[in-house]
């Protein structure tokens, strides 16, 4: 049996890779489970102490099966990190009901579904479960009806579960990725863009993947012991001001 096991969801690249590997460095064994059968293999094959699971986390049989095999091959759950998600963005009159749907069975009800499998496995080790909703579950923008909403849910879950759970000391928080320098933003994001999320991010700059992992890891393991149904924003600032100041900055 493993000394601690973490279940990362989404894990073939981005927040969901480097969480993995900040885990495996703290002496975890990584369960890393994406529906990227392809790149996840690729990916998991020149890593240590990895079990890789191709997996839909919104497919109630699949994660049945991701725990079979967990509790087989590990024998223990220690973390879930419920990272998978659909980032969709479109006019609220292109977004027909498919298209909501699509969204939400990954970004809620994945995270419902891989949580409850999870809960017995967790009450035996006093683990832990951290959600990973977006800076736009916490503020609305154009173009985010389903995915806003999808993630509002996701902190909302992240609060019932951990005021639930509690007594059987599972904690339970909710992590809000603001602007983070992906390869996909960097693909997508103009010149503009980027630009106007600097005037408006206090810190003046996106996000890395490793600071979020920071986090992530930190609010599973024991020095946040006593951290639970928190939903953190790590945005540079972003959700507390909104609004840049351009104009300030050049004079100082």
């Amino acid at each position: 049996m493993f000394a601690k096991t973490a279940i990362v969801t989404g894990a073939a690249r981005g927040i969901g890779l480097a969480t993995s590997r900040l885990f495996l460095e703290e002496g975890w064994h990584v369960v890393m489970v994406d529906w990227d059968g392809e790149e996840l293999l690729s990916v998991a094959e020149s890593m240590e102490r990895v079990h890789p699971i191709v997996a839909d986390v919104s497919n109630p049989d699949d994660v049945a099966r991701i725990f079979e095999e967990v509790l087989e091959t590990a024998g223990r759950v220690d973390a879930l990190v419920n990272n998978a998600g659909i980032a969709d963005f479109g006019p609220i009159e292109d977004t027909d009901f498919a298209r909501w749907r699509r969204v939400m069975e990954t970004n809620l009800d994945g995270v419902f579904l891989m949580s409850q499998a999870a809960t017995p496995a967790l009450k035996e080790t006093h683990g832990c479960i951290l959600n990973i909703a977006s800076i736009s579950g916490l503020r609305a923008s154009t173009l985010r009806v389903a995915y806003g909403t999808s993630k509002a849910g996701v902190m909302h879950l992240s609060k019932q579960y951990a005021a639930e759970l509690g007594e059987y000391g599972i904690r339970v928080n909710c992590v809000c990725p603001g602007p983070v320098r992906t390869k996909l933003a960097m693909a997508v994001h103009t010149q503009d863009i980027i630009d106007a999320y600097h005037d408006a991010i206090p810190l003046n700059r996106y996000g890395t993947e490793q600071e979020i992992a920071n986090l992530i890891v930190f609010l599973c393991s024991d020095k946040a012991s006593y951290i639970t149904g928190q939903v953190v924003a790590a945005d540079g600032g972003f959700e507390s001001t909104g609004v840049g100041l351009p104009a300030l900055r050049k004079t100082t």
